[in-house]
């Protein structure tokens, strides 16, 4: 296959994939450059002198000073817990465009009480505004990854999602570089360390602007009963006209699906908690928040937050030589996010991604840990800053563990938890997942301090270990996911065993479409020019 072929559940027009779903993914994504960019921003600009300085961290004593840097770290991914909670109750009664319009504002709300922080005032601001901005991207987390699934294409869903990816990344290499400017070109100061948290600003406000001319999920339009209205939409979005025999077919299944968990789970605020007792769709409820426990056990968000730690239990000594290796390590990632984008994601499939990252990763967490016992460079620092030999491979595997962990771990889980979910559960189900990974992202950046300070290197044979067992969690419970129509996923997840689940429904879509079509081929439109969708539904349910 080339490299932006596609495979797809049906013949599928060209003209679906247009220029509507990629920029409407991407606008929708500058939600995850907020996200990118604190997470890379964050712990280099606390490491900046001028920013020590002005709130007396030199006067610390290195415990306390690990527990001022942990709480301004991890208050954030606090608040990002609550928001991807709180996000399911306001996609249920404003829909997704109107949910990210709203926590968009609450970001920029939060970013601007940060900016009024200074030495004489204290943290306080700083606290505040970091659970404000938590808030608001932890409420986006959880409705970017649901809009971008509902109005994709099932060939291109994967990339679509991983435009989210993209913007964290992006965001992320902004957040790397920009310390390693600002410490380079201007004196120590106050605006110094002002300037990165004011940055943040630029695309909370465009994601505020593109959530005026984005388009609502024609998914969600549909299950509020607004169908005229979803069926303008996904006309639009799809660039086809409503005659279309594609557009006759994706309404069939969207209501078909909505119809059948109306009947089985029921509609209503509450239908989807009442539908945790089914034991089919609390599997999917763990196994969501799983992925991202093992995603943030391979150690990434240790090392974005607090890479300066990280290099210099390596062996890199110096301000400025830290911020350029961790800027360095912000355009490795992005790299390889525009492989897996373009890709991997949609053609070597999410199963196969994660368990190559699995293992990769963690021989590379192995070898870092066991150069770190051996040579121990804390305690034998080189002359000026300059890395041995080993310290030379101590960092090829670092950034080897890099190229293995992006294309896989790092935004995959995200791709997964936007499509397994049913409708009826979807917005409840992301939401638990996005909570998980806040909640699992919170422990690392609380407590990764603490954990260097008492375990050296065993930090990172802890994360090898975990890596393993993620292969095996992969391997036994989670199928592929790649080309299956969001419609479909209750089916994926009964066909055993799990490692053949894919084939099987791709066949039996096969099959079902063939008859579709078969049943469908004397449809004519009605009086209006509008398709004869109840002339589909009186020749019987085809999906």
């Amino acid at each position: 296959m080339g490299l932006l072929s596609l495979k797809e559940d049906r013949p599928t027009p060209k003209a679906v994939y247009n220029w509507r779903v990629y920029v409407s993914a991407a606008v929708a994504s500058f939600a995850s450059c907020m996200i990118g960019y604190d997470s890379a921003f964050i712990g280099t600009t606390i490491a900046l002198d001028s920013f020590k300085t002005e709130f007396g961290f030199y006067e610390l004593s290195t415990p306390e000073l690990n527990l001022i840097s942990a709480n301004i770290v991890s208050i954030y991914q606090a608040g990002a817990f609550f928001g991807a909670l709180g996000a399911y109750i306001s996609s249920y009664f404003l829909g997704r465009r109107k949910s990210l319009f709203a926590f968009s504002l609450i970001f920029i709300l939060g970013a601007g009480l940060m900016l009024g922080a200074n030495g004489s005032r204290g943290l306080g601001l700083l606290y505040g505004g970091r659970v404000l901005a938590g808030i608001g991207v932890g409420g986006s987390s959880n409705m970017v990854p649901i809009y971008i699934s509902e109005l994709a294409p099932p060939a291109v869903r994967g990339r679509l999602v991983g435009i989210y990816e993209l913007g964290w990344q992006i965001g992320g290499l902004v957040g790397f570089w920009i310390n390693f400017g600002v410490n380079n070109t201007l004196p120590s100061s106050h605006e110094q360390w002002i300037i990165p948290f004011a940055v943040q600003l630029i695309p909370a406000g465009l994601l505020l602007i593109g959530a005026v001319w984005m388009k609502e999920s024609p998914r969600w339009l549909f299950s509020k009963g607004r169908r005229e209205e979803g069926l303008q939409v996904l006309c639009w979005m799809r660039n086809l006209s409503a005659s279309d025999i594609y557009i006759i077919e994706e309404v069939s299944y969207i209501e078909e699906d909505i119809e059948r968990h109306r009947v089985e789970v029921g509609a209503g605020f509450w239908k989807p908690f009442a539908a945790l007792k089914q034991r089919k769709v609390q599997w999917r409820f763990f196994i969501g928040g799983m992925l991202f426990f093992w995603q943030n056990a391979s150690g990434i968000n240790a090392i974005n937050y607090y890479s300066p730690t990280i290099f210099k239990s390596i062996g890199v000594t110096g301000t400025n030589t830290s911020l350029l290796t961790t800027g360095v390590f912000g355009c490795v990632k992005t790299f390889f996010t525009i492989i897996w984008l373009l890709y991997l994601i949609d053609h070597f499939g999410r199963r196969k991604l994660l368990m190559v990252g699995a293992v990769g990763g963690s021989l590379c967490m192995w070898y870092l840990g066991a150069y770190i016992k051996i040579a121990d460079p804390s305690s034998h620092p080189t002359v000026n800053g300059q890395l041995s030999s080993g310290g030379i491979s101590a960092m090829f595997f670092f950034y080897l563990w890099t190229a293995f962990y992006t294309p896989t771990w790092n935004g995959t889980p995200w791709v997964l938890n936007s499509e397994m979910f049913d409708q009826n559960t979807r917005s409840l189900g992301q939401a638990s997942a996005a909570a998980c990974n806040w909640f699992f992202n919170f422990l690392v950046s609380r407590f990764t301090p603490q954990m260097f300070a008492t375990m050296g290197f065993g930090v990172y044979m802890f994360f090898a270990a975990l890596m393993i067992l993620s292969f095996v969690f992969i391997f036994f419970l989670i199928p592929e996911t790649k080309g299956v129509p969001l419609e479909a996923m209750d089916r994926l997840f009964v066909v055993r065993p799990i490692w053949k689940a894919n084939e099987v429904v791709m066949d039996e879509l096969k099959l079902q479409e063939e008859e579709f079509r078969r049943n469908a081929g004397d449809l004519k439109l009605e009086d209006d020019g509008k398709p004869g969708l109840q002339q589909v539904e009186e020749k019987g349910d085809y999906v």
